[in-house]
């Protein structure tokens, strides 16, 4: 397993949308094992495949995670959510690929997602609470939208300085062909 540089804020293809996984082959398990592994080197609870640069349906994640015996992580492939909760719960979210940024965004406290594992094996998960939440930021970046982008207005102006600082430093990297790989900020959503 490997650690993947992740992709930074000001990447343009963390704005596309991801194209489903047509068949779950060795390299997409491998794939996945090296997610779950950027995930915990980088103190993520989530992680998903346009934030190391692969444009398919796949996410990581693990909100169980306290102590390296407690680790739970979970792969999901093609995730849908199929159904969640008419009350929306406002929480502070961070992402690896906005490190040093984080503000509040309002999201349903309780979601099922339909999703394959990385055996192949379909499974529907009810989630409430961090891993509701865990879900819906990872589904998201799979959609092309970052937390951000579902804040307040008000609230994401308050952070234009950093998100500025932040395009800036991407642009320039990619400039330099150095698309990836500036690490990532403890705790972050994902």
């Amino acid at each position: 397993m490997s650690v993947l540089p992740i992709v930074m804020y000001g990447t343009p293809s963390l704005h596309e949308t991801s194209v489903p996984v047509a068949e779950i082959t060795d390299e997409i398990r491998r794939l996945a094992a090296d997610m779950i592994e950027t995930m915990y080197a980088a103190k993520g609870i989530g992680l998903a495949a346009p934030q190391i640069g692969r444009n398919i349906r796949l996410f990581v994640a693990d909100a169980d995670q306290v102590e390296i015996e407690s680790r739970n992580p979970r792969v999901f492939i093609n995730p849908e959510i199929v159904e969640e909760s008419v009350e929306d719960e406002p929480y502070t979210e961070g992402c690896l690929s906005i490190p040093g940024v984080e503000g509040e965004v309002w999201r349903p406290s309780r979601v099922r997602v339909r999703a394959k594992d990385e055996h192949g094996n379909a499974f529907e998960l009810e989630a409430e609470d961090l891993l509701a939440r865990v879900i819906q930021h990872e589904t998201d970046h799979l959609n092309g939208v970052l937390f951000i982008d579902r804040m307040e207005k008000s609230k994401r102006a308050l952070l234009a300085g950093k998100l500025s600082a932040l395009r800036r430093e991407t642009e320039e990297a990619l400039g330099a062909g150095a698309a990836q790989g500036k690490g990532g900020e403890g705790g972050s959503a994902d």
